[in-house]
C-alpha cells in the first residue's frame, strides 16, 4: 500500500531527517518549511534514493497555511496518511522577562499551528486511518528555568495529543507525540544562542543525559516513522519520551 506523509519543519533538524527517513519507508512526502532552497535539496535527496517528494514553501502560521498545505499533499499524491509537525521554535526568557510577543510567538508556531494543522488534516486523514505524530520535548513533562514559554508550549503539545488522540480515535486515526532531549540542530541557533555558548550546552548536555550523550535527528526520525507504520497501529495518545533517560533526572 503507498502511503503519503506531510512532515513540517522539514528543511532542518529533525523534520528534515523525518523527511528523508520517511521517503526510505516508501512514503511519499510533502516537506514543509520556510527555506525553499533547503526544501528542494531534501526532496532531490529523497527521489534520488529512489522515494518521491515534493515541497511547499510556507509560514506555518499563516491564515491559509493548512488549507494550503492539505490542498498540495492531495493534489501531489491524492490521499494523506500522515501528518508529522515537526517545526518548532524556542527562545530564552523565565516567567519575568517573557515578553507578550515572545510568548505569544511560541504559542503560534509550537501549538496553535499543529493544531490547525490537525483539523484540516482531519478528513482525509479520516478516510485513510491515518496517523499524526506531534514532535515535543522533554521539556512537555518536565520544567526547566530561563525557557518558560517554550516549556509551555510543550507541555501543550502534549495535552493536544492526548486530547487529539480520543476525539479522533473512534475514526481510526492514531495521534502521538515523540519528546526528545537535546538534540544536535539549529533550534538554538534561531533562538538566539551564540555558537560558544551553544557549543558549551551541547558539552553540558552529556552530564545531564544519564546515557551520556545528546542524540541525533535520525534517532528521532526513527522513532517518528515506527509511530506511522502499521506496527503501531494499537498505539495511540502516547507521549514517548526519547532522551537519553533526561526526563528522569532532577535539575543539576
Amino acid at each position: 500500500m503507498l502511503h503519503a506523509a506531510v512532515v513540517t519543519g522539514a528543511s532542518s533538524g529533525i523534520g528534515r531527517a523525518t523527511a528523508r527517513r520517511l521517503g526510505k519507508a516508501g512514503f511519499d512526502v510533502l516537506a514543509v518549511g520556510r527555506d525553499q532552497a533547503a526544501l528542494g535539496s531534501i526532496c532531490d535527496e529523497i527521489e534520488q534514493a529512489g522515494g518521491r517528494a515534493r515541497w511547499l514553501s510556507v509560514d506555518v502560521t499563516a491564515p491559509d497555511a493548512p488549507r494550503a498545505i492539505v490542498a498540495r499533499a492531495l493534489d501531489e499524491f491524492g490521499r494523506l496518511d500522515g501528518v508529522v509537525n515537526a517545526a518548532g521554535i524556542i527562545s530564552s526568557g523565565g516567567v519575568a522577562e517573557t515578553s507578550d510577543e515572545n510568548w505569544d510567538a511560541m504559542l503560534d508556531v509550537n501549538v496553535r499551528a499543529p493544531f490547525r494543522l490537525i483539523r484540516e488534516a482531519s478528513g482525509p486523514l479520516i478516510e485513510r486511518r491515518g496517523a499524526v505524530v506531534n514532535v515535543s520535548s522533554v521539556a512537555g513533562p518536565r520544567a526547566f528555568p530561563g525557557v518558560a514559554a517554550y516549556c509551555v508550549s510543550k507541555a501543550a503539545v502534549d495535552q493536544l495529543t492526548r486530547c487529539a488522540a480520543l476525539d479522533l480515535a473512534p475514526k481510526g486515526v492514531r495521534v502521538n507525540a515523540v519528546n526528545p532531549g537535546v538534540i544536535r540542530t539549529n533550534l538554538h541557533h534561531r533562538g538566539g544562542m551564540e555558537d560558544s555558548k551553544y557549543l558549551e550546552f551541547l558539552e553540558r548536555s552529556k552530564t545531564t543525559h544519564p546515557l551520556g550523550r545528546i542524540g541525533t535527528a535520525d534517532e528521532i526520525a526513527d522513532l517518528i516513522a515506527f509511530l506511522l507504520s502499521p506496527s503501531t497501529e494499537w498505539i495511540t495518545g502516547a507521549t514517548i519520551s526519547i532522551d537519553g533517560g533526561r526526563h528522569l533526572t532532577c535539575l543539576r
